[in-house]
């Protein structure tokens, strides 16, 4: 090995990339803009390239779970190269590394290209909130601009529990105080109830996992707080179903009962590539009506609940082919790169044409 591990992420950072994957046998990989590519000047790493950068920014309580486990997550930062959310594993008995870097500060809602509704839902007293989709569709970034916003536009006593901290939240009007999972409380259900003890408006969750979080989450919203989180789910019928499915079923009643009540709304979100090599955001949301609050309590097929989106306008919902035929409209995004990222393919196509676009 010829340099130290920030010189890689330097390098990095100067091309653009979203995320570093470092293993054995590889010269390092970036991602940038949505493609893997490797970066010029290294060879291919050894074991003990892999160890020794683990070794450089490894945590003690990162490095325990390591020992323990074999994995561990855990956050890196420097001032001149900004912080990363790192994932440090083993793989056929050598270390691999996947870094992700965090863009410094916050961007707005427009900027980010989210529904307007968003700006309603964070500006609501309670409820719960959830932002879903695959890794590297932006759940963290929208997340961020959300508490973002009500930290530069309420007077709010806002918390937030993460595994690890990413993003940093610097008091404005509100007051914001960051919890790390394992560093300053071991588990986020213990954060959360700790949280309900205190005077807190807001509870941001860096993601829902398990029965315990869920059950808390749920609880925090039930009693006038506003609950944000994030789930890797694909769309809003899919995350209510795996909210409930993490539940005993003499339970799953009771939970969607709660759910239907309590949730404000799902942003479920994707990623498309733009005609000029970006990516941009495609949203598909359900905010809770009535028609909502029944297809939870007695959920039929899961297209279902795509049609009441689709019927649902008023109320600020949109469905994915909605979200992406907007984009195509808008000359964003060419019509072979929508098609794979649509349900109805023949329908968003007689859409696509009604709105005079060109089809061949």
């Amino acid at each position: 090995m010829t340099t130290n591990i920030d010189a890689v992420l330097q390098q990095a950072v100067d091309a653009g990339a979203s995320d570093v994957h470092l293993k054995v046998g590889s010269a390092p990989v970036i991602r940038v803009e949505g493609e893997l590519k490797r970066l010029d000047g290294f060879e291919r790493l050894t074991p003990a390239d892999t160890k020794s950068y683990a070794e450089e920014i490894l945590t003690p309580r990162a490095a325990s779970d390591f020992k323990e486990s074999g994995s561990a997550d855990f956050a890196y930062g420097r001032h001149e190269l900004g912080r990363f959310r790192v994932n440090a594993f083993r793989q056929r008995g050598s270390v691999s590394l996947v870094l992700r870097r965090v863009i410094p500060g916050t961007q707005t809602f427009a900027e980010l290209g989210v529904p307007k509704i968003v700006e309603k839902l964070v500006n609501a007293k309670s409820g719960l909130v959830l932002v879903t989709g695959p890794s590297g569709s932006g759940k963290t970034t929208t997340m961020a601009s959300m508490v973002d916003w009500i930290n530069a536009n309420k007077a709010a006593a806002i918390v937030t529990v993460e595994d690890p901290i990413e993003v940093l939240h610097p008091d404005k009007r509100s007051v914001v105080v960051q919890r790390e999972v394992g560093v300053d409380t071991a588990h986020p259900s213990e954060a959360i109830r700790s949280a309900m003890r205190h005077d807190v408006d807001v509870v941001m969750i860096s993601e829902i996992e398990d029965v315990d979080t869920a059950r808390a989450a749920v609880s925090a919203a039930e009693t006038g707080h506003l609950v944000i989180s994030s789930m890797r789910t694909t769309d809003p019928a899919d995350t209510v179903h795996r909210i409930v499915s993490l539940f005993q079923e003499s339970e799953q009643k009771v939970i969607r009962a709660q759910l239907a009540g309590q949730m404000s709304a799902i942003l479920s979100q994707r990623m498309i590539e733009t005609v000029d090599g970006r990516r941009v955001l495609a949203c598909e949301v359900m905010t809770n009506n009535e028609r909502v609050s029944e297809w939870i309590l007695n959920p039929n097929e899961p297209g279902s609940l795509v049609e009441i989106i689709k019927e649902s306008g008023f109320f600020g919902m949109q469905t994915f082919d909605q979200s992406v035929l907007d984009l195509v409209v808008k000359r964003t995004v060419d019509l072979q790169a929508a098609i794979p990222n649509v349900r109805n393919v023949h329908e968003f196509r007689a859409r696509a044409n009604e709105a005079g676009i060109d089809l061949h």
